[in-house]
């Protein structure tokens, strides 16, 4: 276990890997969060009666987002490896099965599902969190307002971070990702139904 560890230290210590590992986190993540802003606004004026309803709509596009994420990821970073280690081959005249090179094309591959994976999983479940108490001690409309509100507040932190590492003002790299929120909840409040 020790050593699966270390393995994947030392890959995330790569910055390829951390590189690409990140945008699909933060990629995703959005997705995610858009996606729950949506189903939010859109099961709130559709009159959805409770939380737990709201929380089991989002709890099914976190499956299907998530699921969507580490599949697509996986196979599209398996193509572009195993094209990779066959232009290797063909460079050096040689077989790479089973050797480092190609272990540790396997595990970057693990760890970009993976954060790719986790990204709308972030994305929907925190919006969804006001709708634990809704109808107790919010009402659904409060409950939806505040989900807005950490959707838009996680979309600003994926933009902060991503400023950050870009030498860009963080504050208007947040600026930018939160407002998508803001646009989503705004075009769903005008849609027919």
């Amino acid at each position: 276990m020790a050593s699966i560890r270390q393995f994947i230290r030392r890959l995330l210590g790569k910055e390829d890997v951390l590189a690409i590992s990140r945008r699909y986190f933060i990629s995703n993540g959005f997705d995610g969060t858009l996606t729950s802003i949506g189903i939010i606004v859109g099961a709130v004026l559709s009159g959805v009666p409770d939380g737990y309803t709201v929380i089991k709509i989002g709890l099914g596009a976190a499956v299907g987002l998530g699921t969507s994420a580490v599949w697509s990821v996986w196979e599209i970073e398996r193509a572009e490896t195993r094209a990779e280690i066959r232009r290797i081959e063909q460079a050096m005249l040689t077989d790479l099965d089973d050797t480092r090179v190609q272990r540790n094309q396997r595990g970057a591959r693990f760890v970009h599902a993976i954060m790719s994976g986790l990204g709308p999983l972030v994305g929907i479940l925190i919006p969804l969190t006001p709708f634990l108490v809704a109808g107790t001690v919010v009402t659904m409309t409060e409950a939806a307002l505040i989900a807005v509100g950490l959707g838009v507040g996680v979309l600003g932190a994926f933009g902060a971070y991503m400023g950050s590492i870009s030498g860009q003002q963080w504050y208007v790299a947040a600026a930018r990702m939160g407002l998508a929120g803001v646009v989503v909840a705004v075009l769903n409040l005008f849609l027919p139904g």
